[in-house]
């Protein structure tokens, strides 16, 4: 399999056993997309589109996946994003770019979640009520 340079959304109410070269599978249900990766070393490369985690963007019949796609548990260790269907090379990380770089994804995580309005549930308010 030879190296893809723009690549083809698909959307799936399931990702299918079997992916194709240059076809990106999005379930908008499930929040997820997968795809082989591109560097044509032919892996799976998934990535849950979720807060804290990839966005994807659609113009059009384009999509674009944000942030990067590092396959860095992969032995390629590929490096590159999706933009308006286009693969964009980025360069490639040093193991501490990587160490680094998953320690700023938790935090943006985190931060995220902390940052959402706890609801008011039944069980929040009686709790309030026991505790006076």
């Amino acid at each position: 399999m030879s190296r893809v340079e723009c690549i083809k959304p698909e959307f799936v109410a399931l990702i299918p056993a079997t992916l194709q070269p240059g076809v990106l599978y999005i379930s908008e249900k499930y929040k997820t997309a997968s795809h082989l990766c591109c560097c044509g070393c032919g892996n799976k490369v998934v990535t849950p589109l979720k807060p804290g985690g990839w966005q994807l963007t659609k113009k059009g019949n384009t999509v674009t996946l944000h942030p990067s796609i590092g396959s860095w548990n992969l032995p390629c260790q590929s490096h590159y994003c999706i933009v308006r269907n286009n693969i964009v090379l980025a360069p490639k990380w040093s193991k501490r770019e990587i160490e680094s770089g998953w320690k700023s994804d938790q935090l943006e995580r985190q931060q995220h979640f902390d940052a959402q309005p706890k609801k008011d549930t039944l069980w929040r308010r009686f709790m309030k009520w026991l505790r006076g």
